[in-house]
């Protein structure tokens, strides 16, 4: 895709965005890079986490967060262990998997979304049957999958959401990690991977039980458990950063949110999510939800359209306020109670909260 319509498309991916700064970092970077990586372990790693390099170039932050995560992640794929990142919802899994492809590949685009109703054949590879009814099993009739492509240019593979995928498919993946390669029985044949191949599979404790992976699945993957941000201000700091960035890509008419309507946000979701205020006085009930930073930053997000098009540009609680009950309360009984319980006995109790307790009182 050109650099001309790259910039009208809604999403870039991320190898597009961060065009310069892999360009820079490909130039800078004098340490050993495995076969077919496009970036050192080292590079895709300072990529990811941001940096200043020796010519004083400033590389930004994709990940907020432990560096040596990121490390342990970018370890796994320098060997010939899969990669499986974990966590609950919205910790930046997807985020993660798509900036580590792009860092090593340079392509993030390699993607099998992982649902209820995936087959093996998009895992594997497929037929177009018109030419397969025409002239039988050949190379010109196979539909490669993203893994086979994957295999064949030495590149990396992303599944997203592993679990959601049915047992028997997840299990078509096994000799793919074990052998490298993926046996073509139609066309007597297979597909050998070249090195730099790998998997990034991403997957979350919500949908655990949903199809569990098989210990011989498990084996083949290096676990990352990807945390929810340690403290309140990292928290912050993410939501910020990725609301600037979406409010950019969107070019909403609204002013970037004051630092106080993002701290808010944030603290409600951090002690909705623990159970406790902040302060640790008072122990509150958790709703159903999972309450993630990638919710936090939608709220801002959601508020932020409102007051650019329906307002003075400027985020304020009412703004925010149908967003913020839209996150909490996803079953109507028994999140209504856990919302209505905490607007009443901590966000109504805190003096300078007055205004947004007021906005959310007049949304239930």
């Amino acid at each position: 895709m050109s650099t001309s319509s790259a910039s009208h498309v809604l999403r870039q991916h991320a190898e597009q965005r961060f065009a310069e700064e892999l360009a820079e970092l490909q130039r800078h970077d004098q340490r050993h890079r495995p076969e077919h990586w496009k970036l050192s372990p080292w590079a895709a790693v300072t990529y990811l986490m941001g940096g200043r390099l020796d010519n004083g170039y400033e590389v930004s932050p994709k990940y907020i967060g432990n560096r040596r995560l990121m490390e342990i992640a970018v370890a796994t794929l320098a060997t010939d262990r899969a990669l499986l990142l974990y966590g609950v919802p919205g910790t930046a899994k997807s985020w993660v998997s798509e900036h580590l492809a792009a860092a090593i590949s340079g392509d993030s685009t390699l993607l099998v979304q992982g649902t209820a109703g995936t087959s093996e054949e998009q895992l594997r590879y497929g037929w177009n049957y018109a030419s397969l009814l025409a002239h039988g099993p050949s190379e010109n009739a196979l539909v490669r999958s993203p893994l086979m492509q994957a295999m064949r240019r030495g590149q990396i593979a992303r599944i997203e959401e592993l679990t959601r995928i049915p047992a028997d498919v997840q299990d078509s993946l096994i000799t793919v990690l074990s052998e490298k390669t993926l046996p073509i029985p139609e066309l007597g044949s297979e597909v050998q991977a070249v090195s730099g191949f790998s998997v990034i599979a991403t997957a979350n404790n919500r949908d655990k039980g949903v199809n569990e992976l098989s210990a011989a699945l498990k084996r083949r993957f290096n676990t990352v458990v990807l945390p929810v941000p340690a403290t309140e201000d990292e928290e912050v700091a993410i939501v910020v950063k990725r609301v600037a960035e979406m409010g950019r890509a969107l070019a909403l008419p609204a002013e970037p949110p004051a630092l106080k309507e993002v701290r808010r946000i944030v603290q409600i979701f951090r002690e909705l999510r623990n159970g406790r205020t902040e302060d640790g006085k008072m122990q509150i009930k958790s709703p159903t939800s999972t309450l993630s930073t990638a919710e936090a930053i939608s709220v801002i997000s959601s508020g932020l359209a409102l007051a650019g098009h329906f307002g003075d540009g400027v985020l304020r609680p009412h703004d925010m306020a149908s967003g913020l009950i839209g996150a909490v309360v996803k079953d109507p009984v028994q999140d209504s109670v856990v919302w209505k319980e905490y607007l009443e006995t901590v966000v109504k109790e805190r003096s300078d909260w007055k205004d947004l307790y007021r906005a959310c009182r007049e949304q239930v």
